[in-house]
């Protein structure tokens, strides 16, 4: 299906769905998302607001609206085929497939108060993006509702814009009070009943997950984010709980679990300190081997469970483990390998280190089947050296101008990580790499490197960072860049700058503020500066709670540090960042003009944390390249 055929010159992306592509940094525009019936017999999508039903088993079919409100956001469609499950306004609708009666409230929202969207944190934090789950008998639903009335304002504006009013963006920041989240079942009908749970004890709603019997699997942590209580909703609407798990510093939420697989297994991913792995256990009985971190479940069936996994951190697999405890890898060449299954087969996502894309691979009882890809391919082709390096074998990559030949001259060091915690960006796949490799075609040697905190490497190396942001991250930058220098002796160690975003924006004005004996020059995008100002759920979990240890975040903010610049520092922040505050910039920006530090601030009006705009993302690099050459020449 084509979104330009259905597209209406006139029509805008609700604000419900532009702040769910922001959860999951999607840049794409038109049909971004879609949901099927369990045997993928009919699809539904919204697309700009409205809300549309196209049989898949039609060739010839196209898609048509449906009746609904305007402004539909993540529309779900029963297993059945039969309703579909929408989100409106803050407001929870179905409506029948055929289109043949108008939809019908299930729920209506309140002001601050929305039904069937994830929660800010869930969605930013904890994985969670979806806030409306049918249950397998199509008869209901299980609806997040969301009542943020107790979270503090923070005011998003356009100073671009004097004649706009600034916009209110409700936001947790650490210490603070989070969004009120709680579940309910909502029949067809409307009528609704709530799921208990002891709020106080378990605030997070973090996992839901339905089961084929016609309940679901519910994790619910603390504050701290160290324990989960799992609940049981019956097929009769009975909730009891069925485990409690610990795990310090803290738990790292996984894809598919807690969940029921066919045999009535709990399924879980946790953390074996003992072995430095993280394993699948079900009933509380690890399955997986040591060799694998295993990283979501995919599908529990009768005939296996289909994982994602790795054995390097720089690939991912997916592999089935069978109900005799065998292995079988479906999917494991070096690369990293994605997959969506259910009981009829699966389709796997795959990219490699030697080309940019992905390549689809449909895995069928019938047999294995290419699916057509028409994205578009980058303008460059990436050249990527991956490497291990340091006693801590630190995954790194590094990007040569293209056509360079080592012995022809010394080149200028560009460092390009994101460097923290919950995202590794040394992996196996060409496609990530494709504005650091036109970054080193301006004549740099770009160095990317995963250091503590980053995953792949098991839970010990992840949890380094507890109670500390700065150090062993920042450490292991300068100790990959020296080991790196050896490896190539065109690396001029006298003209290296850093570049990041986010946590990667922080990590290089942390550089230039520790380390100036290393880095030269930094560029710093949409930086948290003073981790107080970030939110709850993220900060928290690594730096604990400010009023309990407010020297964790004493040691890890920025804006105690400014007095110690004297390295160029660029600050570039998009005004309308609703994740990263733009207050974070211009405090760091105060803090140094008040220490007499000559610094650079580029405003960014009206682009969010993510700047998917493409001329400005275009016009960004080159203001990038250009700072960074004019400190990095001879």
């Amino acid at each position: 299906m084509d979104a330009a055929e259905l597209l209406r010159p006139d029509a805008e992306v609700p604000d419900a769905e532009r702040a769910r592509r922001e959860r999951m940094r999607e840049t794409t525009a038109g049909i971004t998302a879609f949901t099927t019936d369990k045997d993928v017999r009919v699809a539904a999508f919204s697309l700009d607001g409205v809300l549309y039903a196209v049989p898949l088993d039609e060739p010839e079919a196209r898609a048509r609206p449906l009746p609904a409100p305007s402004g539909v956001v993540d529309p779900r469609m029963s297993p059945d085929a039969e309703h579909v499950a929408f989100v409106a306004n803050g407001s929870l609708y179905s409506v029948r497939r055929d289109g043949s009666s108008p939809a019908t409230l299930l729920a209506e929202s309140e002001e601050d108060v929305t039904w069937g969207l994830a929660d800010f944190v869930a969605a930013e934090e904890l994985d969670r993006v979806r806030g409306l789950w049918w249950l397998s008998d199509s008869r209901s639903v299980l609806a997040e509702r969301v009542d943020e009335s107790g979270v503090a304002v923070r005011w998003i504006a356009d100073p671009a814009r004097p004649d706009r009013a600034p916009v209110p963006h409700r936001y947790p920041a650490a210490g603070t009070t989070n969004p009120e989240a709680r579940l309910f079942r909502v029949a067809l009908d409307g009528t609704r009943e709530e799921v208990p749970w002891d709020r106080d004890a378990f605030p997070y709603l973090a996992t839901v997950h339905p089961d084929e019997r016609g309940g679901a699997v519910i994790g619910v942590l603390s504050r701290d984010q160290a324990r989960m209580a799992i609940l049981e909703l019956s097929s009769g609407g009975e909730t009891g709980p069925i485990a409690d798990r610990t795990t310090r510093p803290w738990l790292t939420m996984y894809p598919g679990v807690p969940s029921r697989d066919g045999a009535g297994r709990l399924l879980e991913i946790v953390a074996d300190m003992d072995a430095n792995v993280v394993r699948l256990v079900a009933d509380g009985v690890p399955i997986s081997p040591d060799h694998l971190n295993v990283t979501g479940v995919v599908h529990g069936g009768s005939d296996g469970i289909v994982v994602t996994a790795q054995a390097d951190p720089r690939d991912q697999g997916v592999f089935r483990l069978g109900p005799d405890g065998g292995l079988t890898a479906v999917a494991d060449s070096p690369g990293v390998h994605s997959a969506a299954a259910g009981a009829g087969g699966m389709v796997i996502a795959s990219t490699s280190p030697d080309r940019p894309g992905s390549r689809y691979q449909a895995v069928l009882r019938s047999g294995p089947a290419d699916v057509l890809s028409l994205a578009e391919s980058p303008h460059v082709t990436p050249r990527v050296a991956f490497h291990r390096v340091t006693g801590r074998d630190l995954s790194c990559a590094v990007l040569l101008p293209t056509g360079h030949e080592p012995g022809t001259g010394r080149l200028p060091v560009v460092m390009a990580p994101y460097g923290g915690p919950h995202h590794a960006r040394v992996v196996h796949a060409a496609g990530p790499f494709a504005s650091d490799q036109w970054l080193a075609d301006q004549g740099f040697a770009v160095i990317v490197v995963d250091g503590a905190g980053t995953p792949g490497r098991g839970p010990g190396f992840e949890f380094e960072i507890s109670d500390d942001l700065a150090g062993r991250v920042l450490a292991d930058q300068v100790d990959a860049l020296h080991a790196l220098a050896d490896l190539y002796p065109d690396f001029d160690l006298d003209r290296v700058g850093i570049t990041g975003w986010s946590f990667g924006g922080y990590l290089a004005a942390l550089a230039v503020l520790d380390r100036p004996d290393v880095f030269r020059v930094a560029v710093a995008g949409a930086p948290v500066t003073d981790w107080a100002l970030y939110d709850t759920a993220y900060t928290e979990r690594y730096l604990g709670l400010p009023d309990e240890d407010p020297e964790a975040y004493r040691a890890a903010s920025l804006l105690e540090r400014a007095a110690a610049l004297t390295r160029p520092l660029l600050i570039i922040h998009g005004l309308a960042d609703d994740n990263v505050l733009v207050a974070n910039s211009l405090r760091l920006s105060s803090a140094l003009l008040a220490a007499g530090r000559p610094h650079s601030v580029l405003p960014l009006s009206g682009v969010t944390h993510m700047t998917p705009q493409e001329v400005v993302a275009e016009n960004l690099l080159r203001l990038e390249v250009g700072f960074l050459a004019e400190h990095l020449t001879p």
